[in-house]
């Protein structure tokens, strides 16, 4: 496997507070690995050490093969980084901006003009290009720092919350353009949109509390959700419940509003079995004929608030607080 990032037993600790806490994993050439988890679980830490902008407590990264300790130049060479907040100078223009990014990578005159040419028009700054960046939008700033971090066309990209404060079309045409770059790149991506997972990753991994507590492909992490394999059925027949509750591989039957009725299959979460067939046999037997019949759909959001939790939000905010204040020192 051509592993682009590997990350071995990653620790962070400020003061008492151990905000990264033995995280490993490794990510090879055209995978976009989505990093999920509640606000200060980890996960810009963790981002922030993979790009050698923060020192880890303990544990090591390499990108590309390069340990980002021991060859931090050579590591940092091989990453684009958006992190959060984009920062820039905000008297430059994005045009001067992008030209000074290019001088600091050391990028030739052939190169840079083919470069330019193509972040400007993938990440659609023309409108822009000439206007100081402090007057320009949330969005378009967003937009000027994923230019920066594509800008030398790294095989390694690091992006935490790419599409934040962009319009729904501005969020198409990103999650477009890190799915065109996935062919040949590893990507990480920190984001909150549970939608923007299922767009453009390849696998997904959920932190908590500096943990990761799961990991694997959106359809893996949806199989856990208790709803998975659920049926609903809308019928207004006599006795729908009991005979639903009968099947053979029906754990429960739950009522929800007038005649629809949510059916949950027996089994794990994400050993579940389909039993809409059985559901729909039943049906034709006993002469219903419902309105509806059909999969709930799957639902990451319900498997992240059941791995997540209450308790794990309020211990993410204490996190984020800490993070805040010794991040800059780190």
């Amino acid at each position: 496997m051509d592993w682009m990032i590997e990350v071995d037993g990653l620790v962070k600790t400020f003061g008492h507070l151990r905000a990264v806490d033995g995280v490993s994993f490794k990510v090879p050439k055209g995978q976009v690995l989505g990093f999920l988890g509640p606000n200060g679980a980890g996960k810009s830490t963790t981002m922030k050490m993979i790009t050698g902008f923060m020192a880890p407590t303990a544990g090591s990264v390499r990108v590309a093969g390069f340990d980002v300790d021991t060859h931090p130049i050579a590591a940092k060479a091989q990453i684009g980084y958006l992190p959060e907040g984009a920062p820039a100078y905000p008297d430059m223009t994005p045009i001067s901006f992008l030209n000074f990014i290019a001088d600091v990578r050391g990028m030739d005159a052939a190169t840079r003009a083919e470069r330019l040419d193509y972040v400007i028009a993938n990440v659609h700054l023309e409108a822009v290009l000439e206007q100081p960046i402090e007057t320009l939008s949330k969005g378009f700033k967003r937009r000027v720092g994923l230019a920066q971090a594509i800008l030398h066309n790294p095989p390694v990209l690091i992006l935490d919350e790419p599409t934040d404060g962009l319009d729904p079309n501005q969020k198409h045409e990103v999650r477009s353009l890190i799915a065109d770059m996935a062919k040949d790149k590893a990507i990480i991506i920190s984001t909150h949109i549970l939608e923007e997972v299922d767009a453009i990753c390849s696998r997904a991994m959920i932190i908590n509390n500096g943990r990761v507590v799961a990991d694997g492909t959106p359809g893996e992490l949806e199989s856990q959700s208790p709803l998975f394999n659920a049926v609903l059925i809308d019928c207004q027949n006599d006795g729908v419940a009991d005979a639903l509750t009968a099947l053979s591989n029906v754990e429960r039957v739950e009522q929800m509003e007038g005649s629809l009725y949510r059916v949950y299959p027996k089994g794990s979460p994400n050993g579940k079995q389909s039993i809409i067939a059985e559901v729909a046999d039943l049906a034709s037997r006993q002469n219903w004929s419902p309105s509806q019949l059909t999969v709930e759909a799957p639902r990451l959001d319900e498997v992240f608030r059941s791995i997540t939790g209450a308790a794990a939000v309020t211990d993410a905010i204490a996190s984020e607080t800490s993070d805040m204040t010794h991040g800059e020192a780190a």
